[in-house]
């Protein structure tokens, strides 16, 4: 720990377009993380926003965030995040059996237009997971 992704350096403009469409999701806040490295920012689940698995969120209502180099954590389905990690899109976090969450992922950091395409798709995945709900949709 911390657990993080090495020798990448993100584009500029795949990492800035990151940050804008993560945070334009409905009821996903950006505020610093809780539990990362200093500089990491959370996806933090609005008030209105019902948490339906709270036992995925390690800290508060920051159900994942992104790091410095744009990796970033986030709790997907399990059998979804067997399926990322096949795919080479992440890897388990070292305390995902542990902490009893065995879809905690780190997502590597989008170096693509392409990329961030699928990447912004496991954020909502995540999204998803934790609220019971697809994105956008009110409660």
């Amino acid at each position: 720990m911390p657990h993080a992704q090495l020798d990448v350096v993100p584009d500029p403009a795949v990492e800035r377009e990151l940050y804008r469409r993560a945070y334009a999701m409905p009821g996903i806040e950006n505020r610093p993380s809780l539990i990362s490295v200093p500089g990491a920012r959370a996806l933090w689940l609005a008030d209105d926003v019902e948490i339906a698995r709270p036992e995925v969120i390690l800290r508060g209502r920051e159900f994942a965030h992104i790091h410095p180099d744009a990796s970033l954590h986030v709790t997907l389905p399990p059998e979804r995040a067997v399926e990322a990690i096949a795919a080479g899109w992440a890897e388990q976090h070292p305390i995902a059996q542990q902490a009893g969450i065995p879809g905690l992922v780190m997502v590597f950091t989008p170096r693509s237009p392409e990329e961030l395409d699928v990447v912004l798709q496991l954020i909502r995945e995540s999204y998803e997971y934790v609220t019971r709900r697809a994105e956008g949709e009110s409660a």
